[in-house]
């Protein structure tokens, strides 16, 4: 678990988050019961410790300081917590709730924590049970969907983790990364056909290569560049034990993963946010359709929006949806407010999804040559 620390808001975080546009509503989805206080809050926090279990996918303890969240969660109301396929990626997220709509056993997960770009097919799917939170009104309305289908409770931004005892000349922009400085040294988190950090990162790339939001094929060029020049490295699975290793002299990783992965391993890992682009990514919660423990999921969620919910992420270096209280000397951890001038963030769900698959397909397409 990482060390106990505070952090500072930064500014762009609430006007960032505005720039997204939430999912349309329909007038034949159905209504989201509602969080709460009082007596209807007692009553679903009973009927949750009744369920006495609740059951997540794909959320390791060291990203955005899940494990304390956690942590606190099942100590506070007193839930038993099974933890799936923790370094599974997002789109494994959706194959286990596609999987288990029928199990209602230990494989069907309870709540989903994903990147933005799939809500859309989870929505259309069927997979999401609609619920808004206790503190919906607090969530920026670009930062929800509508009718409570989902929620985005942090982001991330795209950036360049270097071990700089490896790297002895950091790289400042994607064009550095293309230098025979780098060959076989630049990783990436997973790849783009199910890993968010992964599409970010060709995100970031087209942008700064002439791409834009809606058009990623020049980032889809690039790295084609990268893997010609040998400086892609290949085969080895992005986490702390493979960071640790020295594996992964440059990651492509979301910022508060970069930090995250400088404090569990005490290695001289620098965070550094492209100078030519990047993009900023919105992580989206909800409740499985199928959900085993409906209401111990639905305990969760409004814990992890609550203030102290917020805070802890905040702890983990991600950058909080809500205007929340947070201590104030974290400051000394993180990036200046400077380090992050050209964020670029997605916006248009259905047409952000769509790209997405035009991704997936290009990426596809590249390592099969």
């Amino acid at each position: 678990m990482p060390n106990k620390r505070t952090f500072r808001l930064v500014t762009l975080g609430a006007a960032a988050i505005l720039l997204l546009s939430a999912c349309s509503s329909s007038a034949s989805t159905p209504a989201a019961s509602a969080g709460g206080g009082g007596a209807s809050m007692d009553a679903l926090i009973a009927a949750a410790k009744a369920e006495g279990n609740l059951t997540t996918i794909a959320l390791p303890h060291s990203w955005c300081n899940y494990g304390e969240l956690l942590t606190n969660f099942a100590s506070k109301y007193g839930i038993k917590i099974n933890e799936l396929n923790p370094d599974g990626s997002s789109q494994q997220e959706l194959d286990a709730i596609t999987a288990n709509k029928t199990n209602k056993g230990p494989a069907a997960p309870d709540v989903v924590d994903i990147g933005l770009g799939l809500v859309t097919n989870a929505k259309t799917q069927g997979l999401i049970t609609p619920y808004k939170v206790a503190a919906w009104n607090d969530i920026p309305a670009s930062a929800k969907d509508a009718d409570g289908y989902w929620y985005g409770d942090y982001y991330g931004v795209l950036s360049f983790e270097v071990n700089t005892s490896v790297v002895k000349n950091e790289p400042k922009d994607w064009s550095d990364l293309l230098k025979a400085d780098y060959k076989n040294q630049v990783a990436l988190a997973g790849d783009p056909t199910g890993s968010n950090q992964a599409i970010s990162a060709v995100w970031a790339a087209a942008l700064a290569n002439g791409g834009s939001l809606d058009n990623a094929q020049p980032g889809l060029d690039w790295f084609k560049k990268l893997r010609d020049t040998g400086n892609l490295r290949k085969g080895v699975v992005l986490n702390v034990a493979s960071v640790q290793k020295g594996e992964c002299p440059i990651s492509l990783v979301y910022d508060f993963d970069g930090f995250a992965k400088r404090d569990a391993t005490g290695l001289p890992l620098k965070v550094i946010v492209p100078q030519d682009a990047t993009v900023g990514m919105l992580f989206a919660q909800y409740i499985s359709a199928a959900a085993p423990h409906p209401n111990a999921a639905k305990v969760a969620i409004d814990f992890f929006f609550s203030d102290e919910g917020q805070v802890l992420l905040a702890q983990g270096y991600a950058h909080p949806s809500r205007k929340v209280a947070l201590p104030p000397e974290f400051a000394a951890n993180m990036l200046p407010d400077s380090a992050y001038g050209k964020i670029h963030f997605p916006s248009g769900l259905p047409a952000f999804s769509a790209a997405i698959k035009k991704i997936a397909d290009g990426w596809n397409a590249i390592v099969s040559q």
